[in-house]
């Protein structure tokens, strides 16, 4: 069968599409955003349906074989070998209700299409920075977005989803002990085919981020710190603290330069806007500042996050409460004079991210989210950054309440702290009543993740 794609759709008639190691199409069809965790299950089912998920789901439970899926890619747990992949990227559709401000949105869809599709009917999802990323897996893990701090997690905000569980039923669920786990955990128990999401009446923000390059990082995180406690939960920002690389690609400004970069979305009026940011542009001078009145379809300009695959390693911690001194501490950990280049964001959460909904979304009392990402290349010692990475998160202590499954990438191989014991020991119970056979488990070993 080498180099004959969809051939063995004869043999086990499962899906149109299917490809094995060796197949014309099998690397392109396992890549994803993520290049730094190798994928090569035995099997890749191209899914266009939900039927096709389904005889996928069924092949791998009579064959014993673990199962993964993936739409972009850009949140790869890590490494794995062997078993059936389930690829939903032609699953594609999207799917606008104007009237009940809703959105279908099969499993393959990226934030971009939805963005584009609700902004005629004066709507908008609660995507998150990127416009790549897949709305489906993104919304699973919980959603931390553009808006977060006015609108809650984007999870919350899920009407219906569409499954195909472990024992290869498909099934709708609008509530109950299933629809709870999904969002949160939704990888370990199903292949999500679809969800049905609530819009916002939002058409336009003020945003977008003040880039500072002179001065210690930790001074304007200092004044960042002291200004986010005072705006209200229609603003969402966070900081983000980058070595530039001195390369052709960067603009001259930026090459070589380490930048603070502060981001901001906010729904209020540009008038009301420019008042709440005068304390950042006071801060001091600025490499560049793009704050202004933009159309909710141009908000991936805020961070723009890069849109080219490459291999990256990151965590998080969500954190009971923050103080600049410990952040400070953070950022000198995760300087340019470490071995390890770094990314550092620090996200202030609270308002209706603490709002209870059902669902498994943990830690909502958090007060704040640090992330930290690092490029890989393969000369890079991963292990180097999970040392680095221990040292930072172990120093911020007692504050750790946990890990935000959004924003593990290449990291899954730790599955501590993703949730509290509570919904640890009730998503297993669902787990077991959902996937008796565990297939939903990464191959190799693992809890399953879609990506």
């Amino acid at each position: 069968m080498s180099g004959i794609p969809g051939r063995v759709r004869a043999m086990e008639n499962i899906a149109q599409t299917t490809f094995r190691p060796g197949d014309a199409g099998y690397d392109d069809e396992s890549a994803g955003f993520q290049t730094g965790c190798t994928v090569r299950p035995d099997l890749i089912v191209a899914a266009t349906d939900a039927e096709e998920v389904r005889r996928a789901v069924a092949h791998a439970a009579a064959h014993g074989l673990p199962v993964g899926v993936q739409a972009t890619g850009h949140g790869r747990p890590g490494p794995s070998q062997g078993g059936v992949l389930i690829s939903t990227r032609r699953m594609d559709g999207v799917r606008i209700d104007p009237v009940t401000r809703t959105a279908r949105i099969e499993a393959g869809v990226r934030w971009g299409q939805v963005v584009a599709a609700a902004a005629p009917y004066g709507l908008a999802p609660l995507s998150g920075s990127a416009p790549t990323v897949g709305a489906v897996s993104y919304t699973l893990g919980g959603g931390l977005g553009l808006l977060a701090r006015q609108f809650g997690y984007t999870a919350d905000h899920v009407r219906a989803i569409e499954v195909v569980t472990g024992d290869g039923e498909p099934r709708r669920v609008t509530s109950g002990e299933l629809y709870w786990a999904l969002l949160g955990a939704g990888a370990g128990l199903g292949v999500v085919t679809a969800i049905e999401i609530g819009l916002v009446p939002v058409t336009r923000l003020y945003g977008g981020g003040i880039l500072f390059g002179d001065g210690p990082a930790d001074d304007v995180a200092r004044a960042y710190l002291e200004w986010a406690a005072t705006v209200p939960d229609e603003l969402t920002s966070s900081l983000g603290v980058m070595v530039y690389p001195d390369l052709p690609m960067v603009p001259a400004h930026l090459r070589g330069r380490r930048v603070t970069a502060v981001r901001v979305a906010y729904t209020g009026s540009a008038a009301a806007g420019e008042r709440l940011v005068a304390p950042l542009r006071a801060i001091g001078p600025a490499l560049e500042d793009s704050l202004r009145e933009l159309p909710y379809t141009d908000s991936a300009t805020i961070h723009n996050d890069p849109d080219q695959p490459h291999a990256y390693y990151g965590d998080n911690a969500m954190l009971s409460g923050l103080d600049a001194d410990a952040f400070g501490e953070v950022l000198r950990l995760t300087g340019p004079d470490q071995p390890v280049w770094t990314v550092t964001q620090l996200s202030p959460l609270g308002g209706a991210l603490r709002t209870p909904a059902p669902n498994a979304v943990p830690y909502r009392e958090a007060a704040y989210a640090v992330r930290t990402l690092s490029l890989v290349t393969p000369d890079t010692d991963v292990a180097a950054i999970r040392a680095l990475y221990e040292k930072v998160y172990g120093g911020l202590g007692a504050r750790v309440l946990g890990r935000s499954l959004n924003f593990v990438f290449g990291a899954g191989e730790r599955p501590e702290g993703l949730y509290d014991a509570e919904t640890l020991e009730r998503i297993g119970r669902v787990k077991a009543a959902y996937d008796p056979g565990d297939l939903f488990r990464r191959p190799g070993g693992g809890p399953g993740r879609p990506s």
